[in-house]
């Protein structure tokens, strides 16, 4: 599976931005799937997931009730809307897939899938 991953930008601090994760094959639409960032000198971190179902969805607590995850397996991708942005925000977003659920949520870079990343840059 490849993903390729498109959004963010510049944005000031309370402001919305969305990335979106696109998967070359069909199959990704059954694969759990998440988001990750990166901030310059930062090791990587969770940021949230969803269940290939969509019934299910986990968030890092630095962003829960501003960011929603959500996945359209119609079109095969993985979205993530990011609301009420900080300059803590500020990072490059990766999409991530996993058949496995535990792997997927870990720290483990070993997944089936990243996508290149993209940035979000939050200006205060």
């Amino acid at each position: 599976v490849q993903l390729q991953a498109s959004g963010g930008g510049l944005v000031q601090a309370g402001g919305s931005l969305s990335v979106s994760c696109a998967a070359s094959e069909r199959i990704f639409s059954r694969y759990p799937k998440g988001w990750f960032r990166q901030a310059p000198g930062k090791e990587r971190e969770f940021v949230a997931a969803i269940t290939g179902s969509g019934v299910t969805t986990v968030y890092a607590d630095s962003v829960k009730g501003r960011f929603t995850i959500s996945g359209d397996n119609a079109k095969n991708t993985v979205n993530l809307r990011m609301n009420s942005l900080k300059p803590e925000d500020t990072a490059v977003y990766y999409c991530a897939a996993d058949a496995n659920w535990g792997v997927l949520l870990s720290t483990n870079p070993n997944k089936a899938a990243w996508g290149q990343g993209t940035q979000v840059t939050v200006s205060s």
